[in-house]
C-alpha cells in the first residue's frame, strides 16, 4: 500500500483503495447505475435493493470483517474487491465490476492484487470464492487467477486457490567473474 492508502496493480491507473464511511455516497452512485447488472444471476441482492441510507449505514458501522477495496481507476469508482476472513488464514473473494466497465481485464487485475495483499500482508494461505451458475465472466476471472472448481452446489459453484509464497527477488551474487 502507498502512503495514500492505494493498493497499485500492475495496470497503470487502475488502484484499490479500503472503502469506508467517505465513499457511501459514491459507492451509491455506483451502485445505483448497476443494479440490473448486479442482479442478473440473482446474486447481490442487498446491493440491488440498497438505498442511500443502507449504504451509508454499512460503511460506517460494517457488520463483518471483510478488508472492502474499492477498485479505482484513474480516480473513479468501478467496482469492488473483498477480502472474507472465513477462517483466516482461509479468505473467500468477491468481487464486481460495474457493467460498463467489463470485458477489459479490469476485475482480473484488481483481483491478483487482492490476492497479493491476502498472502502478503494476511499471511492467507488459502482463498476461496463462489460464482453464481450462469455467471460465466466471473468463472473466466476466477480461472485466469488460477483458482479451480471443487464443488457444485444447487445455485453456485465453488473454487479453490492455494496462494503461493511469492518467489524471491533476484539478486545477483558476488563471485567469480567467468
Amino acid at each position: 500500500m502507498d502512503a495514500r492508502g492505494r493498493l497499485p496493480t500492475s495496470l497503470p491507473g487502475l488502484t484499490l483503495s479500503e472503502l469506508g464511511a467517505s465513499d457511501a455516497d459514491r459507492y451509491y452512485a455506483l451502485l445505483d447505475v448497476n443494479r440490473d447488472h448486479l442482479g442478473g444471476f440473482g446474486d447481490y441482492q442487498p446491493e440491488v435493493h440498497a438505498t442511500r441510507t443502507w449504504v451509508t449505514a454499512y460503511f460506517a458501522a460494517p457488520p463483518d470483517e471483510n478488508v472492502r477495496f474499492g477498485m479505482f481507476l484513474d480516480g473513479k469508482l468501478i467496482g469492488r474487491v473483498d477480502l472474507d476472513p472465513v477462517d483466516p488464514p482461509r479468505y473467500s473473494i468477491g468481487y464486481w465490476l460495474s457493467a460498463d466497465q467489463t470485458g477489459r481485464g479490469y476485475a482480473t487485475v484488481a483481483c491478483r492484487a487482492a490476492l497479493d495483499y491476502c498472502r502478503d500482508v494476511l499471511a492467507g494461505s488459502h482463498v476461496f470464492a463462489g460464482v453464481t451458475h450462469g455467471n460465466a465472466k466471473s468463472a473466466a476471472v476466477l480461472v485466469r487467477l488460477g483458482f479451480t472448481k471443487v464443488a457444485e452446489f444447487e445455485t453456485y459453484d465453488r473454487y479453490h486457490l492455494a496462494l503461493q509464497a511469492p518467489a524471491p527477488a533476484y539478486t545477483k551474487k558476488a563471485g567469480p567473474a567467468w
